[in-house]
């Protein structure tokens, strides 16, 4: 019985401590299965009556532990509820902000493919004219592109009209081409098949759909920019800000509103596209679904990109030595290093087969890179790891492994392959560093052209103006310096940081920002010496500015330089992010809106009465078979507007074109009658066109005219210590010619005339008249 009283009070005693903890705040940790010892639960009796008790308070102890249990189990239930409800709404607010931009992004694509509709209608008045006088608009010899398209709707099928150009012995005289290889004419193929597919021509004329599709095609340009600030930077904001400056920038961004046909324009979309998409393939934080999608995108324009231009595989060169450079310094994986490369493999042998079998691909220096790049890294896979010294020699010995097997390699490929525009861009490049010198026409030619000299002040005094220039300065200053801290870093064995978050300031450990770095560097340095590469380099200088004054990393990354103390600096930086660009695009839009609204409110006057009436006389008075002599760019209209054969093609890319291009132009150099017939009547010329803006050209630049070249590299003339001395026996031909007297009546005779063009037809028999 004392035993029971004993038990009965130790029982009342835990009970009481058992409600005082219940009443008690819930430790941070609880004890789970602990032993319980004799000292703890009193003496154990053998008694009936005790172990019925003793059961009973168990019971009692393990309903309390149950009750405790439920409520403890309702708790985390809560606070998923909450966890959950707090997900769905982070997530409608990412696929908010995801459908926001990507409006914005179309909206933006739309509005200039819109703006250029209406800007080339105004310039050219092309809604008003005949269809003679629109396709003359199409400038500096573009307008050839447009005649195979024609030509692939005037076909009876598509078949026929591909089989057609595929042996075209009606352009060049004398010579069957491929006009498809030659010209790269996919753009008018895939254009002219879309037309009769869809039925376009129920309801569009053809050529309203050809230069649709370039301005649609600018609108991917322009929605690609977008995307790929907008993915750099995080917010959208940048992508409205990049367009902006593209657009403001228009004459140096683009050439479509004044040659709609080139090459370059169709093709840059489709790098602009792969641009972007290679920026998303490089990013650390994509998931596996959107890498798959980059990854597909880019395998897909990098292939049409090598498809519909002869220049593109130098392009991608460039982008090549920017990705060669971020695998070396172990900037990016492996793995995706080794995706890329199959995408620029498969890229140019696909390219290769749909191009008949073009060598120039196979010595292209973008495969020399890869050559050399995937045999070195077979012989040095551990070049990644040492100390820093080490490290650094061995990076020494890869660059030197890459190009010795890359120039190695190409060398071979020229010497086994019958590839001879090498060895000329060779002699060019030579010329053009002043490491040699040449009287060789053709090469003279090619450096006097605007988009093959060194860019004037006036470039950057345009992008000064537009506020771009000193902003790009900035940013790539900032994300320089921090790359090279990355590199530093790397070589000395730190690993990189794949999560990187806004509080660790360093922008320059994103491959894609690194990536752009290089970019932005190598295509800058090639503008510094070629002006046509300012529209390779002028739209990323738009979309990496953007992305830079809009981005916190890039502030921040400032802040922690300066060790910012006195006001939070991720708090600062966030403000900064949205304040600048919020301030540029008001100023932006405050100077230039009114500029671009009165660009398309004026009428601009495009007439040249002079070419309209020289065709019309070759429609209705030359014969069908004739072939026409003249400078590239008018045989290039003549070609478009009447059909006629031509000598030469505004082609600067192919020598043999260019070589037969100075054969006609000799009508302005210092020859003789019997000369000039025996060059014209070798490419069976019927009738030769002479031009007064050739022939009495006047230049500042004396040593870029025409003439001066052809002078130049005939001996005429010779400049030697500012003097010149000219050794010619007869008169400038153009000259001669017009003054009606022999030898010249005896080999040519004058057909057509007005103010700009002289038209003399090449006598089939000489008459001898004195």
């Amino acid at each position: 019985m004392t035993e029971l009283r004993c038990r009965k009070t130790e029982t009342l005693a835990g009970d009481e401590e058992a409600e005082r903890r219940q009443n008690e705040p819930e430790p941070q940790t609880e004890r789970v299965n602990e032993p319980v010892s004799a000292e703890d639960g009193g003496s154990v009796s053998s008694g009936g009556a005790g172990d019925d008790l003793q059961q009973k308070d168990e019971g009692e102890v393990k309903e309390e532990d149950g009750l405790h249990k439920q409520e403890e189990s309702t708790r985390p239930r809560t606070s998923v509820k909450r966890s959950k409800s707090s997900s769905t709404s982070g997530f409608l607010q990412r696929l908010l902000r995801v459908f926001l931009g990507c409006l914005a992004a179309v909206a933006c694509g739309m509005l200039y493919a819109v703006y250029l509709s209406t800007y080339h209608d105004r310039k050219f008045w092309f809604s008003t004219r005949q269809e003679l006088e629109r396709e003359i608009t199409f400038q500096a010899g573009s307008g050839l592109y447009y005649y195979y398209y024609k030509h692939m709707l005037a076909a009876p099928s598509f078949e026929r009209g591909f089989y057609e150009l595929m042996i075209d012995n009606r352009t060049v005289s004398g010579q069957t081409i491929n006009a498809v290889e030659r010209l790269s004419l996919y753009p008018e193929l895939i254009t002219s098949f879309i037309y009769r597919v869809t039925g376009s021509q129920d309801f569009m004329e053809p050529i309203y759909f050809y230069i649709g599709a370039v301005f649609g095609l600018q609108a991917v340009y322009v929605t690609a920019l977008f995307v790929c600030s907008w993915v750099m930077s995080g917010t959208w904001v940048a992508g409205m800000l990049a367009v902006a400056w593209y657009v403001i920038n228009r004459p140096d961004t683009s050439k479509v509103d004044h040659a709609v046909p080139l090459r370059d324009n169709w093709a840059l979309p489709y790098f602009s596209c792969q641009v972007a998409a290679l920026t998303g393939f490089l990013s650390n934080n994509i998931s596996s679904a959107t890498e798959m999608f980059c990854y597909l995108t880019m395998s897909a324009t990098t292939f049409t990109f090598l498809l519909v231009w002869e220049h593109s595989h130098y392009v991608l060169f460039i982008q090549g030595l920017c990705l060669f450079l971020l695998d070396s310094f172990d900037l990016v994986p492996s793995r995706k290093m080794a995706d890329i490369h199959k995408v620029y493999l498969s890229s140019l042998f696909l390219a290769y087969l749909f191009q008949f079998q073009n060598t120039t691909l196979l010595s292209s220096p973008l495969l020399s890179l890869l050559i050399g790049s995937v045999l070195a890294r077979y012989f040095q896979q551990k070049m990644k790891v040492g100390p820093l010294v080490a490290r650094v020699m061995k990076l020494f010995l890869h660059f030197h492994l890459v190009f010795t097997t890359g120039i190695t390699f190409s060398y071979l490929v020229k010497k086994l392959l019958p590839v001879s525009e090498g060895d000329f861009i060779l002699k060019f490049l030579e010329v053009k560093f002043g490491l040699n010198t040449t009287t060789d026409f053709v090469t003279n030619f090619l450096l006097c052209q605007e988009s093959l000299q060194t860019p004037r002040q006036d470039l950057f005094l345009r992008l000064t103006q537009a506020s771009v220039l000193p902003f790009y300065l900035l940013v790539l200053t900032v994300c320089l310096l921090s790359t090279l801290q990355t590199i530093y870093r790397r070589l000395s064995g730190q690993p990189m940081k794949t999560n990187l978050r806004l509080e660790d300031g360093r922008i320059g450990e994103q491959p894609e920002v690194i990536y752009h770095v290089f970019h932005t560097l190598l295509f800058g340095g090639l503008t510094l010496l070629f002006d046509g590469m300012k529209y390779l380099w002028t739209p990323y200088v738009c979309m990496f500015t953007a992305f830079g004054v809009c981005s916190p990393d890039l502030w921040m990354t400032v802040f922690k330089w300066l060790k910012l103390k006195s006001i939070h600096p991720v708090v600062l930086s966030l403000i900064l992010s949205t304040a600048v660009p919020t301030i540029i695009g008001f100023s932006l839009w405050r100077e230039y809106c009114p500029r671009v609204l009165a660009e398309l409110s004026d009428l601009q006057e495009f007439y040249d009465p002079d070419t309209v009436e020289l065709i019309s006389w070759i429609r209705s008075q030359a014969p069908v078979a004739a072939v026409f002599a003249g400078s590239p760019q008018l045989l290039g209209t003549v070609k478009l507007c009447s059909g006629s054969a031509v000598t030469s093609l505004p082609l600067y890319s192919d020598v043999n074109l260019l070589r037969r291009s100075e054969d006609t132009y000799q009508v302005y150099a210092m020859r003789s009658a019997e000369d000039i017939y025996k060059i014209l009547t070798s490419q069976k010329t019927n009738y030769v066109i002479i031009e007064e803006s050739i022939c009495t050209e006047l230049s500042l630049n004396k040593g870029c005219r025409i003439k001066d070249l052809l002078d130049i590299s005939n001996g005429h003339v010779v400049y030697d210590k500012g003097e010149i001395y000219s050794f010619a026996k007869h008169g400038r031909f153009c000259h001669e010619i017009k003054m009606n007297y022999s030898p010249y009546t005896n080999y040519f005779t004058r057909v057509f005339w007005n103010r700009s063009f002289h038209v003399y037809k090449v006598n089939s028999v000489i008459s001898f008249q004195y």
